[in-house]
């Protein structure tokens, strides 16, 4: 490690309900290091972080902290209950009496007054109120857990950037891929029980992950070959030479205890939706349309034509009426003007991101029953229903587990295995990624890639809707929604500022609208370039990038000396600096990249 670490945990080992859930694991946070957390649902990603924060205490191991350094733990679920107001809390996380600016600072940046009654906060409120609090103390250690949980995009967008400019050490848990592979520069991953340490940002972690899990397959493989071998001698090969036989069943006994120990890959989640047929090539048609809650215009003159196979995604800040308008165009609201058809054969599936289809008091098993036996209706077959469970990682013990005590990531795949066991043509989904790790988010993406009917669905997921969608309509401002071709980078860069701008923009660049059967187009094609200067620093940033990395790569090689420290402390902190200036600059030169990249593609396609 290039630097002392202020955060380290070693040889962590926790057991609960009696199944081991860390076995010796730990890792090392330094100064300025971004490190993220990751690991399937329920891998004890959480508690990990927890024992770090001090808030749960290890059966065994331990938590050093550097004294002096100050640390602050962002929950999942932050209590603000012991403070009256948000100022209050925030307040009260900031130990400098000179920095208490930063508290009203904060609380405006994320849209909050400080005088909100922390009692009556709704859950993203909350959420930036402790994001706040966090933020503006300013501490040496940051501990996020799911930051950008029940956040819109405009705030994911302002809190990526405000934490990359911070200089404090960060450790993080995140489903979000686009936030990990912005900020992060080091992967732990937390699996089966055991972390193991990438010093590389996450865009390298899932190729690594593979290989890993590709290596133990073939140890796994080479020791049962080992153990037939020698259970071929037990019944074959035994001689009259007792010395050689007690040894050799020795090891054939440690063989044994070798494969039992072993904990195996834990199996990948399935998921296959149900097709009920192909509906009409025209599944919704808006014309027209307007929608107000009072005096606040939700929709206003929408026109829209929804098609077979189009994956649309609806994009836009909390408030905006993401939700109101998904439940127009499936006629489950009724517009105030205009009109809304729905096409014939349309079987429609939905899932919405409160869950309250999943009554708490019930099992497992009766949820995917409907309390109907051992059997689950998945599409034209029935299947039993431990079997089906297995499809999405559940033990076959959970059957009678009551959902209220399932976590979420496991309530959100139950949710999927309940919507996909019916047959549809129309998937409606309101954050479905909420709460999924990266293997389910993956197989999730997959499934709706290829699903031949139509979807639908509200996301704040930036990666997600990138892999997913096939147009995405923003809201503009005022009620005006406008749709885009692509997903959401695509939608950047038609927007030319991000999703912020796309409330303010007054000429977006709208896609063609898809009203011709001819597929005729109302677009213009752009004849406008790059000028010398930024086309010529988009050509050569990739090349000063990688010599940056490789003097990165020098200086980490001379700082992983473990006795350079004791041996020569100037030298030491030399590099140290070298390395800290080098990675600044990669990843300035990087944000520039970016910076040019997206002008291309707007001047491009505008």
């Amino acid at each position: 490690m290039a630097l002392p670490p202020l955060l380290h945990l070693q040889d962590i080992s926790l057991t609960l309900g009696g199944r081991p859930l860390l076995d010796k694991a730990g890792f090392a946070v330094a100064a300025g290091e971004r490190v993220c957390l990751v690991g399937r649902n329920g891998s004890g990603k959480s508690t990990l972080l927890k024992i770090a924060a001090g808030v749960i205490q290890p059966d065994s191991g331990a938590v050093f902290l550097q004294p002096g350094a100050s640390l602050r733990y962002l929950s999942q679920e932050p209590d603000l209950s012991t403070h009256e107001t948000t100022a209050d809390y925030v307040l009260a996380q900031i130990t400098e009496p000179e920095n208490s600016w930063r508290a009203a600072a904060m609380l405006d940046a994320l849209g909050l007054t400080g005088k909100e009654k922390t009692s009556h906060l709704s859950g993203g409120e909350g959420r930036r109120c402790a994001i706040a609090g966090a933020l503006a103390a300013a501490p040496d250690i940051l501990l996020l857990d799911e930051p950008t949980n029940h956040l819109d995009m405009p705030t994911i967008e302002w809190l990526e950037r405000e934490l990359l400019s911070l200089n404090s050490a960060m450790l993080m848990i995140s489903h979000d891929r686009r936030l990990l592979s912005t900020l992060s520069r080091s992967v732990v991953w937390l699996d089966r029980g055991v972390t193991r340490r990438l010093d590389q940002g996450f865009s390298r972690f899932e190729e690594w992950r593979e290989e890993v899990l590709e290596q133990e397959e073939r140890d796994a493989h080479k020791l049962d070959r080992q153990i037939a071998r020698e259970e071929d001698w037990m019944r074959y090969g035994v001689t009259a030479r007792r010395k050689r036989n007690v040894r050799r069943v020795g090891e054939l006994a440690a063989l044994r205890a070798a494969k039992k120990d072993a904990v195996r890959a834990t199996g990948t989640v399935t998921l296959k939706a149900q097709d009920a047929g192909t509906s009409s090539k025209l599944v919704a048609v808006a014309e027209n349309v307007s929608k107000s809650w009072g005096e606040r215009t939700i929709v206003r003159d929408l026109d829209l034509r929804l098609l077979r196979g189009d994956r649309l995604a609806i994009v836009g800040a909390n408030g905006a009426g993401k939700t109101t308008l998904l439940r127009l165009l499936v006629g489950q609201d009724q517009p105030d003007s205009g009109s809304i058809a729905l096409g014939p054969s349309l079987s429609m599936v939905t899932l919405d991101q409160q869950r309250k289809a999943l009554d708490p008091n019930k099992t497992l098993s009766d949820t995917l029953t409907g309390g109907g036996g051992d059997m689950v209706q998945v599409g034209e077959e029935k299947r039993h229903v431990i079997g089906y469970m297995k499809d999405f990682l559940f033990r076959p013990e959970q059957a009678r587990t009551p959902v209220g005590v399932l976590s979420g990531g496991e309530r959100g795949r139950l949710m999927l295995a309940c919507a996909l066991a019916q047959p549809s043509n129309l998937l409606v989904l309101d954050e479905p990624t909420n709460d999924l790790d990266l293997e389910t988010l993956d197989l999730l993406q997959e499934m709706l890639a290829s699903y031949q009917g139509t979807v639908l669905l509200v996301s704040h997921d930036r990666d997600f809707l990138d892999r997913v969608a096939t147009s995405v309509l923003a809201t503009d401002g005022g009620g005006l929604w406008l749709e885009y071709a692509g997903g959401y980078s695509d939608m950047l860069a038609q927007k030319k500022g991000g999703i912020e701008a796309a409330i303010t923009s007054d000429r977006p660049v709208v896609r063609a609208q898809k009203t011709s059967e001819t597929g005729s187009s109302t677009g213009k094609t752009s004849n406008k370039k790059l000028s010398y200067k930024d086309q010529f620093a988009l050509d050569t940033l990739p090349k000063e990038i990688a010599k940056l990395e490789n003097k990165a790569k020098i200086l980490r090689n001379r700082l992983a000396d473990a006795d350079l420290y004791a041996k020569d402390p100037k030298s030491f902190e030399k590099y140290s600096a070298e390395l800290q200036k080098i990675e600044t600059s990669i990843a300035e030169a990087e944000e520039q990249w970016l910076e040019l990249e997206m002008k291309r593609e707007a001047l491009a396609t505008g």
